[in-house]
């Protein structure tokens, strides 16, 4: 097998596509085996599971160690948070397909992850159909995110789109701390800060540190202690 970037997506002996599955609930863990194992449900051969993780760091570790085609991935498990197992999953494994299938629905978070670029984003709320009638479109290449998700991301209010480093960012700014201090507090650079910035002011639709302060104070977005 070559490295993450150049390998085959059909490395088994039977050529079936390698998968980790993580979720922090064992029954719903052994319903995605047996589904996705199953010849002609996904593939005609069936998905190979080659580990389950129930927690969010032992997620991180398969993929690592496994460098799988599939990562189907809950979002609020112990240990790491769904953002940041996209994030090290990435970073271990930049060609694994990455599918999120959760029961979350605050537009926020499924908006940070849209943006991070998954590539499935599946209810636990809908027919599981659609996802084992989706996979093969993912694992191929392309990207689906379920209707009722894209719903919500049509309807969220513009503060609702805001990631958590934004908001993050935005509250060091309101305390005023200037660029530099910012990137060094999030440990990034002054051009990221900046990015952050004007990503802020876009989807705020404000033009001033005045209308700033004001659709902040509006929406509840000034936390009590701003991270220093």
């Amino acid at each position: 097998m070559t490295g993450s970037t150049g390998r085959s997506v059909r490395d088994t002996g039977n050529g079936q596509y390698r998968v980790v599955v993580a979720d922090d609930h064992q029954i719903v863990r052994s319903g995605l085996r047996s589904a996705l194992e199953t010849p002609g449900l996904v593939e005609p051969n069936g998905l190979a599971v080659v580990e389950e993780a129930a927690d969010g760091l032992s997620a991180i570790a398969a993929v690592k160690r496994h460098q799988p085609d599939l990562l189907l991935l809950d979002v609020q498990m112990p240990h790491a948070g769904g953002i940041e197992v996209v994030v090290e999953a990435r970073r271990w494994s930049a060609g694994t397909r990455i599918v999120i299938f959760t029961g979350v629905t605050a537009a926020g978070l499924i908006g940070e992850l849209v943006e991070a670029g998954v590539e499935g984003l599946f209810s636990k709320s809908s027919d599981t159909g659609l996802l084992y009638e989706k996979l093969p479109l993912v694992l191929r290449g392309g990207r689906f995110i379920a209707p009722e998700f894209l719903s919500l991301l049509e309807s969220r209010p513009d503060h609702e789109t805001l990631t958590d480093r934004e908001r993050q960012t935005l509250n060091m700014i309101l305390a005023g701390r200037a660029n530099k201090e910012i990137a060094d507090a999030f440990g990034i650079s002054v051009k990221t800060v900046e990015k952050h910035r004007t990503s802020l002011m876009q989807k705020l639709k404000v033009h001033s540190m005045a209308q700033l302060l004001a659709v902040a104070l509006k929406n509840g977005l000034i936390d009590r202690a701003p991270e220093l």
